[in-house]
């Protein structure tokens, strides 16, 4: 192999073409690239540059190639002959020509043509060609424009319009050369006469043959009323009544036509009312039965009002419009005769309102004692339900009611006794009765005690009148202060149910009365009820809390506090996830169940009490409370009779065996022949009263079946939880080993039975866990990668692919950085191009500016001088 040919350097070639000695004159043209140190047998390539050099040999090369592209930029500098066929070589010149001409031809005939009309067409008005109408043929005058049209004659539209003197010139000149050819013409003014006194004799005419044309029709109508009836045909008698007439039948159309006739149409129903115009009204109805009352109590007769029998046709509009005089006549039947005479203005009908207490829309007072505490639940429930359907009609209802009731009655005897004046005792008897009934408006209480005072000696219904009443005439949109106090008046509503929930004994039918007057007041103002009840909950909570830090044990809730309970379902929804008052009660509920000691039948009957209550709470989220399920198993264990031996493990409050762990075991087991299912009165709570061994048998059977029942729900509340089987174990265990069905009643058995159905039924939904028998997965070694380095710096051991992989990376990375250095350097020269372009401009406007200046200033100086001179 030959030896390869060193290649040349940008230095080696300006050290040819530059002596030594301009070098070292010039030092800035040279760039030595100095080595840290040297390398025997290694030759550098680049160890001295020329920088100023390359710079502008690469200015030149841009100032060649770049800037011209950006001084021609958006330029053409090209001539695009686009005539027809010019590119086309199979086109013979002839047609070229031809078809050029003919595109230059519709051109110009477009440009033409474009604002003329179709002369084919014939234009039309009012079906009269404007051909026609434009040759004015008819003299019109303008008091003729509703009869012709408005047209107007030629003549009349020349003189008027201009030019009339050459057309009349011409026309007349026409009739005068027979005559007078020599004579002179006439002026403008005559001829305009002329033209005047033509068309008021020709109006004239017109006018005289409208007048022989009417009476002609007049004439014409006479002739023909007078042969009508000869040209009419008359059938004789004897025929017309042999022949019936026939009746053209009615076509389906004309059928349906008719029917939508007297189809009823939609009536507008009226304007639904708000609630503010709601309160308005009942507070105003409220108000006038009131001054009612205390006229009728201070012994002033209430004047009878009938409503006079005025008869209303079916055309009548009933907008209110009233006749100066009925005279109409009656048809009446009195004494077996019929009478006949004119309507009396004068009946009125008697509008008396007097309003009974005890309203006709209720029905009895509740009993107060309620059954066994499954039951009493679902009793109370239905209570509620009913008063709500009661109270759904407000008492003005009922009290209308019992209104129309009797001013029907008040009606009979009006129209039996039509002037009849009320007697001295009569009067007095009305006025006891106006004083013996309640007021319709009361003002709200600003304490407990006025509410207190208020309700005090009423009935529970006339209580709940009066709570609604005072809610109706305080309402929140009559005044500005309304709202606060009837939210100080449901606080004291609380606290009187609490009140009257502790007496001996309680009044439990106030409490049900109370109660949709609450819910109603709750709706109305949530927040405040919400405070309310969250403010008792808490004051008992941290009163048990206290209690049991200092005793270790506490009684279980009074009477007052489980009908809070009650209130609180009755008010909240009880199946949110997390409330702000439910679920502190539901806490509290569960608290209760555990710390409370079961020491008496009165505790049992209380904690029964609350797993009512709980089962109620978690009815609709079906949540799962250990602690009622852990209460009832308890209460079982209390009437086991056999302790030594349990299957099952025995949870606080309860315990195993000991005292106060008999309290549900029978005296005697002859009791359970004459015992019936009776539910479990809520004062039981409070005071129990049992004066033998068989009525407290007979309770203690009470309070198991209510137990069994719970059990019962409870089954159907969680049969869909995993754990079911488990959770209900020491129950199914206790049921069917130390609680036989033998020992109770026939009722209990049912439910005995029932209860190891649901548990025993219950699929087993779980396995127990068991590790997987597999053979563990180990885990990932990182071995390392072992690279063989013979050189530093440099990889061996690759392969040819990854090595010229790595060039061409290499050379990749090398040209893109070239690529960014060069665009870079083109982005500053166009730069620096753009910025002399702009000096420069700027430079010749402020040369233009100055020369401008300078002018003026010329300018100036010249005319002043030439004033001084003038002035000299």
């Amino acid at each position: 192999m030959g030896k390869v040919p060193k290649k040349r350097s940008i230095a080696d070639k300006v050290r040819k073409a530059k002596t030594s000695t301009e070098i070292k004159n010039n030092p800035f043209e040279v760039k030595i690239n100095r080595k840290k140190f040297d390398i025997l047998g290694r030759k550098s390539k680049h160890d001295v540059g020329l920088p100023g050099v390359s710079r502008s040999k690469a200015i030149n090369k841009r100032k060649e190639t770049l800037l011209k592209e950006y001084k021609q930029k958006n330029k053409s500098n090209k001539l695009i002959d686009r005539r027809i066929g010019e590119y086309d070589a199979k086109m013979a010149p002839e047609d070229k020509i031809l078809q050029r001409y003919a595109m230059e031809r519709q051109r110009v005939h477009d440009k033409k043509d474009l604002y003329n009309l179709n002369e084919d067409e014939e234009l039309t008005h009012y079906g009269q060609s404007l051909a026609e109408m434009e040759k004015f043929n008819d003299l019109m005058n303008s008091d003729d424009e509703s009869e012709e049209k408005g047209l107007l004659s030629a003549e009349l539209t020349a003189s008027h319009f201009g030019g009339g003197g050459g057309l009349l010139k011409k026309k007349t000149s026409g009739d005068q050369q027979e005559e007078e050819g020599s004579h002179r013409a006439k002026s403008r003014q005559e001829l305009i006469e002329e033209l005047i006194q033509k068309s008021k004799q020709e109006k004239r005419e017109r006018q005289v043959q409208k007048e022989e044309a009417q009476e002609l029709t007049e004439q014409l109508d006479k002739e023909w009323k007078s042969i009508q009836a000869l040209m009419v045909k008359k059938t004789p008698k004897a025929e017309s009544d042999d022949k019936p007439e026939e009746k053209p039948k009615l076509e389906e159309y004309d059928m349906m036509v008719r029917e939508l006739g007297f189809e009823m149409k939609a009536q507008p129903s009226e304007k639904m009312k708000t609630p503010e115009e709601l309160a308005r009204e009942l507070k105003e109805k409220l108000q006038k039965l009131e001054a009612d009352r205390l006229r009728r109590m201070m012994g002033d007769e209430v004047g009878d009002s009938t409503q006079s029998q005025v008869h209303m046709s079916a055309d009548d509009l009933n907008d209110g419009f009233i006749l100066d005089k009925e005279d109409k006549k009656t048809l009446s039947y009195q004494d077996g005769k019929w009478n006949i005479g004119e309507a009396d203005e004068g009946e009125e009908e008697d509008e008396g309102e007097d309003e009974e207490e005890g309203e006709s829309g209720e029905d009895e007072e509740s009993e107060a004692e309620d059954g066994d505490e499954e039951e009493e639940g679902e009793e109370e429930e239905e209570e509620e339900e009913e008063e709500e359907e009661e109270d759904g009609h407000s008492d003005l209802e009922s009290e209308q009611e019992s209104e129309d009731e009797e001013s029907k009655q008040e009606d009979e005897g009006a129209s039996a006794e039509p002037t009849k004046t009320l007697s001295i005792e009569e009067l007095k008897a009305q006025q006891e009765a106006a004083k013996a009934e309640l007021p319709y408006t009361f003002a709200a209480p600003e304490s407990y005690g006025d509410l207190k005072g208020l309700l005090h000696g009423h009935t529970p219904d006339n209580q709940r009148l009066i709570v609604a009443r005072t809610q109706k005439c305080n309402h929140p949109s009559l005044a500005a202060g309304n709202k606060l106090k009837l939210q100080k008046m449901f606080g004291f509503l609380l606290e009187y149910i609490g009140e009257v929930a502790t007496r001996s004994p309680p009044e439990l039918t106030t409490i049900d009365k109370l109660i949709p007057e609450v819910y109603t007041m709750c709706q109305m103002f949530p927040e405040a009820g919400c405070k309310a009840l969250q403010t008792i909950l808490g004051d008992a909570g941290h009163s048990m809390e206290e209690v049991l830090e200092v005793k270790g044990h506490v009684a279980f809730p009074s009477l007052d506090m489980l009908i809070y309970l009650k209130v609180t379902a009755l008010l909240f929804p009880t199946s949110d996830f997390r409330h702000p008052v439910t679920t502190p009660a539901l806490l509290y509920i569960s608290q209760a169940l555990t710390k409370c000691p079961v020491r008496s039948l009165q505790d049992v009957t209380s904690g029964l009490v609350l797993c009512c209550l709980a089962v109620e709470y978690v009815s609709f989220s079906k949540r799962f409370l250990p602690e009622l399920v852990n209460f009832l198993a308890g209460t079982l264990h209390l009437a086991v009779q056999d302790k030594t031996s349990l299957g099952y493990t025995v949870v606080p409050p309860f315990r195993p065996s000991g005292k106060c762990s008999d309290l549900l075991v029978l005296s005697n087991s002859e009791s359970c022949k004459n015992w019936s299912k009776k539910s479990l009165p809520l004062s039981s709570t409070q005071h129990l009263d049992l004066q033998n061994d068989l009525d407290r048998d007979h309770h203690r059977l009470s309070c198991l079946s209510t137990c069994l029942d719970l059990v019962k729900r409870c089954c159907l509340l969680y049969k869909d939880l995993v754990s079911f089987a488990c959770i209900f174990h020491p129950i199914r265990t206790l049921l069917s080993k130390h609680l036989p069905a033998q020992t109770l009643p026939e009722l209990l058995q049912e439910l005995h039975g029932e209860i190891l159905e649901a548990i025993s039924s219950a699929p087993v939904a779980h396995s127990r866990l068991v590790l997987d028998k597999k053979k563990p997965i180990p885990l990932k070694l990182l071995t390392p990668k072992i690279v063989e380095v013979l050189d530093y710096g440099k990889k061996r051991g690759s392969t040819r692919e990854e090595r010229e992989k790595e060039r061409l990376q290499h050379k990749y990375k090398k040209e893109f950085k070239g690529a960014l250095r060069e665009i870079r350097k083109d982005s500053r020269f166009l730069a620096r191009e753009k910025l002399n372009e702009v000096m420069n401009r700027d430079a010749e406007r402020k040369r233009k500016v100055r020369e401008l200046f300078g002018s003026l200033a010329t300018q100036e100086g010249e005319w002043k001088a030439l004033k001084r001179r003038k002035r000299k």
